[in-house]
């Protein structure tokens, strides 16, 4: 199966800086990253997202699934779970780790999805 890239552009724009503030991430209690250090990712119409840096995150709270998607403008993405948060942590966290060279930036980076986690931005 052949993969379409898509390069954003008018249409479906899409922006990434430093978000400039301290996000921390946590899933009740457990903090599962703090960091200075964030991207900030504006795709399109949809919500921004923070994209934390895998060094300021604590990877041992995390587990690799099997789960993957495919998205044309960033590429294909992988799949955590977080275990303190049992089923409902389930590819709770997802990362490209060969983006597209549009989105080059996000490379090493991390997301949660903001409705199984708690996102702070100060």
């Amino acid at each position: 199966m052949t993969k379409t890239v898509r390069v954003p552009g008018p249409d479906h724009p899409i922006t990434i800086r430093l978000a400039g503030r301290r996000v921390v991430v946590r899933a009740g209690d457990v903090v599962l990253a703090d960091t200075k250090a964030a991207l900030e990712l504006k795709e399109a119409q949809y919500p921004a997202v923070f994209y934390i840096p895998r060094a300021d995150a604590k990877m041992d709270q995390l587990v690799r699934t099997t789960h993957e998607t495919y998205c044309p403008y960033k590429g294909d993405c992988n799949y955590f779970s977080i275990s303190a948060l049992g089923t409902r942590g389930e590819n709770a966290v997802w990362t490209y780790e060969n983006p597209h060279d549009a989105v080059k930036e996000i490379d090493g980076h991390l997301a949660f999805y903001p409705d199984r986690v708690s996102i702070t931005a100060e």
